[in-house]
């Protein structure tokens, strides 16, 4: 009760307070939406991704993380759903945040990463280990943040980027950024399609119901109001229409459309110890899946989520403080459930501290009280001490939770039935990190132990119906290692990017390693430049993976390689142009990520880009 009573005060009477001077300002602060992500995350893992790595891998969202993450994606076929596994968890486990909002599926509890166009986010950051008291729900094994930075300096940029490849792939990129010094623009659209007909090595056949096209749009502005309010307003939605691949023993007919919208409006006030801002969000999502794609017949789902955030912030000496409460009414319905509806409401009391340069910590505590279940408290403990300039250490504990999707609870179809007495599951998780610096390159170590109680598993009953249930408890434990090099000599750019990733994620009850959850996985790109040209050499390696649960069938693993090669072409009226030519799975290896889907054999793209 005392916690709970701490909480409200510091959301709803730390207003009243008043800096010395309320003036002064620092605009990368108040710009940033999701300020959170950097404030409060001292001694916890991020990478970032940035502007010329997406460019680099235009296509899928997809494609861009697998290359520069060690993330491990199932891709039922290439360009089709695509589900992500951080650290061994499942795909409901891990949070997809848009400026700071956790946009995973209410029905589902997942984001398909082939919804998601690479040129719709400045920048994206993948952050390990758990993130309850921050995100919410599924941000247990981690969370990937695509953020929108608008810039107020006075500017006028523009990057267009087209390409065209094998199986009739084609794609078309834009990004428009306007600054006047009061105001911020930036509108970001996309087109990405293939027939995607590839032949499957080794067969006589190929990928005859596997085009796709996703069209994607994407708008942020911002206006400076006086000296000490900013409004910024931001949208994105997204099409698709996908027709998803067959398998080897198995053709198919079938279609799938989906419509994601996402709108955000936030007031920020700040001055030089404060700032608090008021955020109203609406997300929409809907489906339409053909059984037939000739045929008008189809199922549907679709969901509305509205939500009201207000986040207050004070720094005090060398203290910061952080309270936000949100307020959250999601309404679902579809062919398989029912009208529904759920109201949550969040109290989160964040605090760092930075008694020194080299030593800060922080305390993340987070209580939901939601309509159709009881939530758990959650909370999360971080530090990080700079032992000397070369070396630092960190370590991270924390208690996260992921709330039962309507599909849990509510689904009603022919041979399955959700269950509304699920429990959230709720997970203890450690972990300890290193970071040393060089003077060309860095080398970061991290540990892990993840411990999950009641996970959420459909299974079927004496009758033969499917019903999820609160079963079964599991433990993930591993290590990640990532390093970067970079050296100059003269006019030669060389760099090297690095990282292994082994993960044990077992079933606490039998022993034995989860399904999809391959035990070694690596990658590395090799880059250098000269003058106007740039090659690079990228690799993925992913071991093998248990498909039944005993661990007594396995999809085999497999290394592909990509290379690429770009040369700056000499500019005309002030248009910077870059020609790209990039040559994937070089080794035209045969292998598939999920069992009897084949991924694409050798294939060329090629690619123009333009920035002016």
């Amino acid at each position: 009760m005392k916690l709970i009573i701490s909480i409200w005060v510091v959301l709803f009477c730390a207003p009243f307070l008043q800096a010395q001077d309320d003036r002064v300002f620092v605009l990368d602060e108040v710009i940033l939406t999701d300020v959170k992500l950097r404030q409060f995350s001292d001694g916890v893992k991020t990478t970032v991704l940035n502007d010329s790595v997406a460019l680099r891998n235009q296509g899928t969202f997809t494609d861009n993380l697998r290359n520069n993450s060690l993330l491990y994606f199932k891709e039922y076929g290439y360009g089709m759903t695509s589900t992500v596994s951080f650290r061994g968890t499942g795909a409901s486990q891990t949070a997809v945040v848009w400026n700071g909002i956790n946009i995973n599926s209410p029905m589902s509890g997942q984001t398909d990463f082939n919804t998601l166009l690479s040129q719709g986010s400045n920048e994206v950051t993948i952050r390990s280990g758990g993130g309850s008291t921050q995100y919410g729900t599924g941000a247990i094994g981690g969370s990937v943040h695509l953020n929108t930075i608008l810039g107020f300096n006075k500017h006028k940029n523009h990057q267009l980027s087209t390409g065209y490849g094998a199986f009739n792939t084609r794609s078309m990129f834009y990004n428009g950024s306007f600054g006047t010094g009061q105001s911020a623009f930036k509108i970001g659209a996309g087109h990405y399609a293939s027939e995607n007909d590839f032949k499957y090595l080794g067969t006589d056949l190929r990928n005859e119901n596997g085009g796709f096209e996703n069209s994607s749009v994407d708008v942020a502005y911002g206006r400076l109001l006086g000296k000490s309010n900013i409004v910024k307003v931001y949208n994105q939605t997204f099409f698709g229409n996908r027709d998803f691949s067959g398998t080897l023993t198995a053709p198919s007919n079938d279609n799938y459309r989906d419509l994601n919208s996402r709108s955000l409006v936030e007031w920020t006030n700040f001055g030089s110890k404060k700032v608090q801002r008021l955020k109203a969000a609406h997300l929409y999502e809907r489906y339409r899946y053909y059984p037939n794609r000739l045929q008008d017949d189809f199922s549907f789902g679709k969901a509305n989520t509205f939500l009201v955030n207000y986040d207050y912030k004070y720094r005090f000496k060398k203290f910061v403080f952080n309270g936000i409460s949100e307020l959250q009414r999601i309404d679902a319905d579809g062919s398989s459930i029912l009208p529904e509806n759920r109201t949550l409401f969040s109290g989160i009391l964040l605090v760092t501290h930075a008694p020194t340069d080299k030593l800060s910590y922080g305390l993340n505590l987070r209580k939901d009280w939601i309509s159709s279940y009881e939530s758990p408290f959650v909370f999360s403990v971080n530090s990080r001490y700079a032992i000397s300039d070369r070396y630092e250490v960190s370590v991270l504990a924390s208690k996260n939770f992921r709330a039962p999707t309507f599909n849990d609870l509510y689904w009603e179809g022919a041979g399955a039935t959700g269950n509304s007495s699920l429990v959230p599951e709720t997970a203890l998780q450690g972990e300890l990190g290193q970071r040393f610096k060089f003077k060309h390159g860095h080398i970061k170590l991290n540990g892990y132990y993840i411990a999950t109680k009641d996970l959420i598993q459909w299974r079927p009953d004496l009758s033969g119906v499917w019903s999820p249930v609160n079963v079964k408890d599991t433990e993930q434990y591993g290590l990640e290692i990532e390093s970067g090099w970079k050296k100059e000599l003269g006019a030669h750019q060389m760099s090297l990017d690095a990282a292994y990733a082994f993960t044990k994620s077992i079933d606490a009850s039998t022993d034995k390693q989860l399904l999809y959850v391959p035990l070694h996985t690596a990658r590395g790109t090799i880059t250098y430049a000269f003058g106007k040209w740039l090659a690079y050499l990228q690799t993925i390696y992913n071991g093998y993976v248990y498909t039944t649960t005993d661990n007594q069938q396995d999809l085999p693993g497999y290394l592909v390689g990509n290379w690429g090669l770009e040369y700056q072409l000499p500019s005309v009226w002030g248009v910077a142009a870059t020609m790209a030519l990039k040559l994937n799975n070089i080794g035209n290896t045969r292998y598939q990520n999920v069992a009897f889907r084949p991924m694409p054999n050798r294939h060329l793209y090629f690619q123009l880009n333009f920035k002016f």
